[in-house]
């Protein structure tokens, strides 16, 4: 084989002609969206439309600025830098098939860790439309239990005292958005592409909170004439492997540091609301609607929860993969009935879709074996997700009488996962979570109070009170730490009696 290709702009000539690449002229795209967060999904999901839309219209307008606030980012950062910001899509089929292409949506990536001003003046810029965001359910900085902006993060007490040298999204936001009124500049649209319900009724929330902190008169500004439209979001796009790179090289001889890899399906629903224009994404495939809270209801209690289920039960069970999970008949089984259950009945109406055949395509595109999503992927940061994903479907089930047990076990588990660190063999599993220790302690006390693990209010709130849970609860922690055989519990709640 010769040398590997190294992806850039000067080299996308020399590649296969079978590897799809930007046609349009890059160097004309002037920066629309400034993205924090560039990982996996941005790139497999916003980027992505993006750059459909530039492949099939003549607009120059919407280039992608990546930003990266902390350290972590570098590596981003620098590899997208090297390649002159393109990367290659992997999109896998669940029959085999493979597609590939070079994405050029992202012209530029800044680093705010070292110069804030950079990214606080090209937010500002008369050019930005919109900033978008993938910081994950984390990064909202809600306190769980009062719903308010968390004022006791240390990075948000220094924001509101250091406004020019912000360490989190809202102080950057403040600043470029302050900088705007004093230009007479109309403000930016802040679009969540998070897996977060209301995710932009969230980000106004809590921006105009810490706003609030610094100057009321420019809370109130950022209130009253910035959009922040909803979304729902959805592509599976797993941790980029070795072998995917090694892929692109034996494939199309191309040396790409860190493509990007996702399943084919995709989906966005957006709440039509922006401030200053907006790309025509809906040539892309995305669906632009009045309301779109039935939407990410649906595919939060069923896709995301869905993901945690499997998750947490898979890992103490000792599965390394989602695909494992559905390819076992009783974990599939499992899947579906908490689907149909638990989370359909106290789900509204969605205009448009089929909630069966949804649910069966859940199933299927878990099942994808081209997808290698791992478990510990999916169980990463459980204790902001779990909060949003699974217990809502948990507490409108207490409320109507509803079944609770499928998410009991989970809980149970996700408890025994705190407390051991350990699959069912005594395999050491990856604990990745802000959480982290408060969740260890709090587990480790259930030898001497099975309700222990519940009293992380900021995770579970009151559910510690709740006495038709806690009877279910501790059931489930007692059959758990009997035996962490996760599956012989889930064959008792599937074939047992169908009690609530």
């Amino acid at each position: 084989m010769n040398n590997p290709i190294k992806l850039n702009q000067d080299n996308l000539s020399q590649l296969p002609p079978d590897l799809a690449r930007p046609t349009y002229d890059r160097s004309r795209l002037t920066t629309g969206i400034v993205h924090v967060g560039v990982g996996g999904f941005h790139r497999a999901h916003e980027a992505f439309y993006t750059d459909l839309l530039l492949q099939s219209e003549d607009v120059t307008q919407w280039g992608i600025c990546g930003v990266g606030l902390r350290e972590a980012d570098r590596r981003m950062a620098t590899i997208l830098k090297e390649q002159d910001y393109l990367y290659t899509l992997i999109v896998k089929h669940p029959d085999g098939n493979v597609e590939t292409k070079v994405i050029g949506s992202i012209v530029d990536f800044l680093l705010g860790c070292d110069d804030p001003a950079s990214v606080i003046d090209r937010m500002a810029d008369p050019a930005t439309k919109i900033v978008s965001l993938t910081i994950t359910e984390g990064g909202y900085n809600v306190d769980v239990e009062t719903g308010e902006f968390d004022i006791s993060n240390p990075d948000a007490q220094y924001d509101v005292e250091n406004p020019s040298t912000p360490r989190l999204v809202f102080g950057y936001l403040t600043a470029a958005l302050k900088k705007r009124r004093e230009a007479g500049l109309p403000a930016f649209t802040v679009q969540s592409c998070d897996n977060v319900q209301h995710n932009g009724n969230l980000i106004r929330k809590m921006l105009v909170a810490f706003a609030r902190l610094q100057d009321a008169d420019l809370a109130e500004w950022i209130d009253k004439e910035v959009c922040f439209p909803n979304a729902m979001v959805d592509r599976i796009a797993p941790v980029t492997s070795e072998s995917d790179i090694e892929y692109l090289r034996t494939e199309f001889n191309l040396d790409d540091q860190w493509p990007a890899v996702c399943e084919p399906f995709h989906q966005w629903v957006i709440e039509d609301s922006f401030c200053v224009g907006r790309p025509d994404w809906q040539n892309s495939g995305a669906q632009f609607v009045d309301d779109v809270k039935p939407y990410e209801e649906m595919k939060l209690r069923l896709l995301n929860a869905g993901h945690s289920v499997l998750g947490i039960l898979g890992s103490v069970f000792g599965y390394q993969t989602i695909g494992e999970c559905v390819h076992d008949e009783l974990f599939r089984e499992y899947l579906r009935k908490f689907f149909d259950i638990e989370a359909t009945p106290v789900l509204d109406a969605v205009e448009g879709i089929d909630l069966d055949a949804y649910k069966a395509t859940l199933i299927e595109r878990f099942g994808n074996p081209s997808i290698r999503d791992n478990l510990a992927r999916i169980c990463l940061e459980s204790s902001s997700k779990l909060p949003v994903f699974l217990i809502p479907t948990l507490r409108k089930n207490l409320a109507s009488g509803g079944s609770i047990r499928y998410a009991a076990l989970v809980i149970a588990a996700w408890c025994y996962y705190s407390d051991k660190h350990a699959d069912r063999h005594g395999q050491p599993l990856e604990v990745a979570d802000a959480l982290k220790d408060e969740l260890h302690e709090a587990a480790k006390a259930t030898s001497k109070d099975r309700l222990s693990f519940l009293n992380i209010k900021q995770v579970f709130g009151d559910l510690a009170s709740e006495s038709r849970f806690t009877k279910v609860y501790v059931e489930m922690i007692d059959r758990v730490y009997g035996t962490p055989d996760v599956r012989e519990h889930m064959q008792a709640i599937v074939h047992g009696p169908i009690t609530p």
